[in-house]
């Protein structure tokens, strides 16, 4: 205990600063789970937890990151009724796994009719981050730890479709006029004006400057950054490439109602084609070998520590 005085003049983040958490592969309750049809998706879940243990390992990120405890489960999901922490990846199905995550905790009865405003903006549920530090060690050390994960380059260009290719109050105005007034010569008034209109190159070239003129966003920072999987030990690492059979295997792990499925349906611009491995080879064309190396350098990491391979 800091004396008073020590308490009241030190910022509270301080005292979180160059927090390790326990390093324990804990094993998966699987008394919930029914079916042998569960078998290879266990197997392959068991491969990516260990490859992301040996990354860890060889690489020995926990002894190179410091940062406080706070910012390290500023993205993690609570879920107290079936003891789960989610940590959000977004464009990696992060609108319904926050649907699937309301219903589980009863606010609401299907993930069918939560519409894209509540599940962004509703604030109906809580981060780790909102609990006193003995809440969130002991959440930490006894829940379930999940991620879904997504190959970088897809995630990217799925995040620059969404946010640019259609009309957005927010990204447009503060992403794009920033990106546009930098990156495009002779840039016309309209352009500068609403922020409209940015083109996958212009964006690559504010992701790769080392002097953004607007700052780092969670839909393409590095998973790395948002999730900090070799300091946060995570129990059930899914991929988005395998979303629906790893998120049903989940839900039965955690004791889920049986009637709980993981939603199919797109969140948002239901009409576009899936942002799929050609639709990523088209972006990409726009860029320079160069460019291109510097985006895989960018991520490289998150392709480690996930075992994607290389584009």
């Amino acid at each position: 205990r800091l004396p008073e005085q020590q308490r009241a003049s030190e910022s509270p983040l301080s005292w979180f600063r160059g927090v390790y958490l326990p390093p324990a592969l804990h094993p998966l309750n699987k008394t919930f789970v029914k079916g042998g049809e569960w078998q290879d998706i266990d197997s392959t879940q068991e491969k990516r937890r260990a490859s992301l243990q040996d990354f860890c390992r060889k690489y020995n990120s926990r002894k190179k990151l410091q940062t406080h405890l706070v910012h390290l489960v500023s993205r993690i999901y609570v879920e107290d009724r079936h003891k789960v922490l989610y940590c959000e990846v977004p464009k990696a199905g992060c609108s319904n796994w926050k649907r699937v995550l309301m219903v589980l905790s009863g606010l609401a009865a299907s993930a069918n009719n939560i519409s894209h405003d509540d599940v962004h903006y509703g604030k109906h549920l809580r981060k780790l981050d909102s609990y006193d530090l003995k809440g969130i060690y002991a959440r930490l050390n006894t829940y379930t730890k999940f991620i879904f994960v997504r190959d970088p380059m897809e995630r990217l260009v799925s995040a620059f479709r969404d946010k640019f290719e259609h009309p957005n109050s927010y990204y447009h105005p503060v992403f794009g006029k920033a990106i546009i007034k930098k990156y495009r010569h002779n840039a016309d008034e309209e352009a500068l004006k609403t922020g409209s209109g940015v083109k996958f190159k212009e964006f690559i070239q504010y992701l790769l400057d080392s002097h953004r003129p607007v700052g780092m966003d969670i839909h393409w920072e590095q998973v790395s950054k948002l999730c900090y999987p070799c300091l946060i030990n995570y129990d059930f690492i899914g991929k988005f490439e395998t979303l629906e059979e790893d998120a049903n295997y989940f839900l039965q792990l955690v004791g889920a109602p049986a009637s709980l499925k993981f939603p199919k349906f797109k969140d948002r611009h239901s009409s576009d084609e899936r942002t799929s491995t050609e639709v990523v080879r088209q972006y990409l064309k726009e860029l320079s070998k160069e460019e291109r190396q510097l985006t895989y350098d960018f991520y490289y990491l998150d392709y480690l520590m996930f075992n994607y391979t290389s584009p």
